[in-house]
C-alpha cells in the first residue's frame, strides 16, 4: 500500500477513496439516529443569517465529511510537493492524512475541527511562504485575518495566531511591522464582529468571547484507555519520524529543516489548545492531522525495509478498522 502511494500517480486519488471508504465501515454499521454539525461558535452567531447549527441525515453527514476529507488530503499533497518537503513528489501525504483522520469514529463525521483543517492548510501555503519574500507584512496581515476567520469556526484556532509570530522568528530576519500587520489583521475580523454586537445591542457582551482564553489548563483528563490503544502505532511512527528526522537534519536545505520546525510548533500548539473548549471532545485532535500527516509522509518515503514500513502501515489501517467495532 505505502509503495503504490509513493509514486506521484493521479490514479492514487481513486485508491484514495476506496481506503476513505474502507476506514469509516465500522462507523456506518453504528450511526446514529441524527447528526448535528455546528459550523461557526455561538458568539458568531450574529454573523450567519440562518440557524448556526445544521443537521444531516447521518450517512449523508458522514458522507459529506468524507468528500472534505478528500478535498484536504489533495490540499496537503500539493503543499508538501510544491514545497519540496520530502525531497520528491509523491501521493503520501494525502495518503496519511486520510489515514490519521480516520483514527477515532468522532474524526468521521462533520464538525468545526474538521473544517477549521481548511484555513491550516491555508495558513500552512502562507507560512512557507516567508522563506523566500523580502516583504511579509501584506502575508502576515493575510494570516491575522485567516486566525481570526478560523476562531469564528473553532475558538481553540485562535492559539495558531502564535504559529505567526514564531514562523517569522524562523524564516525571517525581525521586523517589528510584520508582527504589527498580524494584529491588525486580527483585529480587522473582530472589530467589524464588534461592531455587529453593537448594532444588535449586545456590546457589553462581547468581552465575554475572551472568557475559555482564561481557562486553566487540565491536571487530568478522564479518558477510557482501551478506545486509545489505537495510539499504539501512531507514536511508534512518530518516534520513527523523528529518528529519521534527525538522521537526515542537516543534510537538507534550510527552508526545509525550518519548515519541519515550524510544523512541530503548530503540532504542539494544535494538540494543547484543547482546553479552551468546556466541552472537550476528541475531535479537537483533527488540528493535529495536517502536521502529523507530513511528519508520517518524511518516515515512510524515507524508510529502507520494504516489509518493516509496509507491515506497521498495515497494522495501523487494522487497529482504525478493528476499534470501530469494538470500543470496550
Amino acid at each position: 500500500m505505502v509503495n503504490i502511494f509513493k509514486i506521484y500517480n493521479p490514479l492514487n486519488i481513486l485508491w484514495l477513496v476506496i481506503l476513505l471508504f474502507a476506514l469509516r465501515i465500522g462507523y456506518i454499521f453504528q450511526l446514529p439516529d441524527n447528526l448535528n454539525f455546528v459550523f461557526v461558535e455561538p458568539f458568531a452567531r450574529l454573523l450567519v443569517p440562518s440557524a448556526y447549527e445544521l443537521s444531516f441525515p447521518p450517512f449523508l453527514n458522514m458522507l459529506l465529511a468524507g468528500v472534505v476529507v478528500l478535498g484536504q488530503a489533495l490540499l496537503i499533497n500539493h503543499l508538501v510537493n510544491s514545497y519540496n518537503l520530502l525531497g520528491r513528489s509523491t501521493f503520501l501525504p494525502a495518503l496519511m492524512y486520510v489515514t490519521i483522520s480516520s483514527l477515532f469514529t468522532p474524526f468521521a463525521i462533520l464538525s468545526a475541527p474538521l473544517i477549521s483543517n481548511f484555513f491550516v492548510i491555508w495558513m500552512l501555503f502562507k507560512l512557507f511562504s516567508f522563506y523566500k519574500s523580502s516583504d511579509a507584512k501584506s502575508t502576515s496581515y493575510d494570516l491575522g485575518i485567516i486566525v481570526a476567520l478560523g476562531s469564528l469556526v473553532y475558538l481553540p484556532f485562535i492559539y495558531l495566531f502564535l504559529a505567526i509570530w514564531i514562523a517569522l522568528v524562523i524564516f525571517k530576519p525581525l521586523n517589528w511591522r510584520e508582527w504589527i500587520s498580524a494584529i491588525l489583521g486580527f483585529a480587522t475580523v473582530f472589530f467589524f464582529l464588534a461592531v455587529f454586537y453593537y448594532l444588535n445591542n449586545r456590546l457589553t457582551s462581547f468581552y465575554n468571547i475572551w472568557k475559555p482564553l482564561g481557562t486553566k489548563f487540565p491536571n487530568r483528563i478522564n479518558i477510557n484507555y482501551y478506545n486509545y490503544i489505537v495510539l499504539a502505532p501512531v507514536i511508534l511512527i512518530l518516534i520513527l519520524y523523528f529518528f529519521k528526522l534527525q538522521q537526515n537534519f542537516y543534510k537538507s536545505y534550510v527552508q526545509i529543516r525550518k519548515s519541519f520546525q515550524l510544523l512541530f510548533i503548530i503540532f504542539l500548539i494544535t494538540g494543547l489548545s484543547f482546553y479552551v473548549k468546556s466541552d472537550f471532545r476528541i475531535n479537537h485532535f483533527l488540528l493535529c492531522a495536517v502536521p502529523a500527516s507530513v511528519f508520517f509522509s518524511y518516515y515512510f518515503v524515507n524508510a529502507g525495509v520494504k516489509w518493516f514500513y509496509e507491515t506497521l502501515y498495515a497494522l495501523l489501517l487494522f487497529s482504525i478498522i478493528y476499534f470501530q467495532f469494538n470500543t470496550f
